[in-house]
């Protein structure tokens, strides 16, 4: 037994100081690699290792390309407005309709036996207020009542033109030209106002939704053209014309824009497929680029640091234009040809010696 126990104990130190050397060989490790990214950071004389990058002037190349997918010129849902049970459905999804074309039927007995209600009180109303008005010529009723009269003839016209509406509102039209392309109603079925009886879509003008990022959209303006790719027609050419640019960005800091496809040759196109909106500008005059990584913090700080006499840093205020990826366009405050720090900074303050890395 005592054999056993000391076995047991030897093992356990056994596995405790290969524990204990492979912890201190992992912190041996880690130091070393602490040690090789903090040399870049610092030199032995005090000096803060930098890359720097040469203040140049480029040719700003300002076309892009956006993926996008195409939605309908006009879509529309059409509603019931009044209650009742549908008699007759006369389009079926696919079919093509025009502007004022009968879709469907809803049941007009009880609407027509109002409308007639409300004629008969608009006729006894007119000869009531024609009564009243020969009475009043000999003084048998007085002006109020004559007022009265005509009020309430007013009233049954107001009825009458509420209950046609309402005879009308049981003949659902369509109200734009395009294709139905959802049916939710068969005939027997009960409707309620609100009640979704079709989807109209018109195809034979199409948008293409894409989203511009700020750099992008501040180059674009309503009416340009642009050359559309879409992706099951790669053979085939498309242009279109720039018809909305929302004044606003959206939460990822896109701009919405929409393109008119200008022509669509069979309907080919539909809407819901993806296309790629080409923009083409024209040659733009060098600008002063540095990257991004230049400016403190980000480039709406408007700083950066300009190397000095190859040994120190000094900090400079400039003015920032348009970021394009990760170069920025610098307005003033640089000149061509001279160095800005594009890591490092961290460490810097005016004035601080530096060690530029290559």
């Amino acid at each position: 037994m005592k054999k056993r126990s000391i076995v047991r104990t030897i093992i356990t130190l056994v596995v405790i100081i290969a524990a204990v050397v492979a912890i201190a060989k992992v912190l041996t490790n880690n130091k070393k690699e602490n040690a090789a990214k903090t040399a870049i950071v610092a030199e032995s004389n005090g000096d803060v290792a930098v890359r720097v990058t040469k203040v140049e002037k480029q040719a700003l190349e300002l076309d892009f390309g956006v993926n996008g997918n195409f939605i309908p010129g006009q879509q529309m849902d059409f509603m019931a407005e009044n209650s009742g049970r549908v008699t007759q459905v006369l389009v079926d999804e696919g079919n093509v309709v025009s502007k004022g074309q009968t879709l469907a039927v809803i049941k007009t007995d009880q609407l027509n036996v109002d409308l007639e209600s409300a004629q008969a009180n608009y006729r006894n109303a007119l000869k009531d207020k024609e009564r009243y008005e020969n009475a009043f010529k000999t003084g048998g009723v007085t002006q109020q009542q004559l007022d009265q009269a005509n009020l309430a003839l007013s009233n049954a016209e107001a009825r009458v033109s509420q209950a046609k509406i309402k005879v009308g509102d049981a003949y659902i039209r369509a109200s734009i030209n395009g294709v139905v392309n959802k049916r939710y109603i068969e005939p027997g079925a009960v409707v309620a106002p609100g009640t979704k009886l079709f989807e109209i879509v018109d195809i034979s003008r199409l948008k293409l939704q894409v989203n511009a990022n700020e750099a992008q959209v501040a180059n674009l303006k309503v009416g340009d053209k642009v050359k559309i790719n879409v992706n099951v027609f790669p053979d085939k050419d498309y242009t279109g014309t720039v018809t909305f640019i929302a004044a606003k960005s959206d939460a990822a800091l896109s701009f919405p824009i929409e393109i008119l496809l200008a022509a669509n040759p069979g309907n080919q196109v539909k809407a819901g497929m993806y296309a790629t909106a080409i923009f083409n500008f024209p040659s733009q005059a060098p600008a002063m680029l540095v990257p991004r990584s230049a400016f403190i913090g980000s480039v709406s700080s408007n700083q950066v640091f300009v190397v000095k006499n190859d040994s120190s840093a000094t900090l400079r205020k400039v003015i920032a234009g348009r970021v394009m990826g990760d170069q920025v366009e610098v307005l003033q405050g640089l000149q061509e040809g001279e160095t800005v720090i594009t890591s490092g900074q961290i460490n810097l303050s005016e004035g601080s010696p530096i060690t530029i890395v290559k």
